[in-house]
């Protein structure tokens, strides 16, 4: 299964996470972007955060923000060249 748009954007919202520290959560406005708005709350209804528009991590969703951030760590790195003899 690919991943939706809806899936991207609930990504996107667990990367805003501090993983350095579990007393750090966050605060989604209600003039930020819609579809993180949406994210939000979807993560909210999977069990993932605390609160509707944001709050913290639950133990799950501590767990998807560090799977979430390490892809995002892996993708983004500038991928070495190896030549086979």
């Amino acid at each position: 299964m690919p991943f939706t748009p809806d899936l991207v954007d609930e990504l996107n919202t667990l990367v805003f996470f501090d993983l350095g520290s579990t007393q750090q959560g966050i605060k989604i406005h209600k003039t930020a972007d819609p579809a993180i708005i949406a994210a939000t709350r979807r993560l909210h209804a999977k069990g993932l955060l605390t609160l509707v528009d944001g709050g913290y991590l639950t133990s799950i969703g501590r767990d998807a923000a560090e799977h979430a951030q390490a892809v995002l760590t892996i993708l983004s790195s500038t991928p070495s060249l190896t030549t086979g003899s």
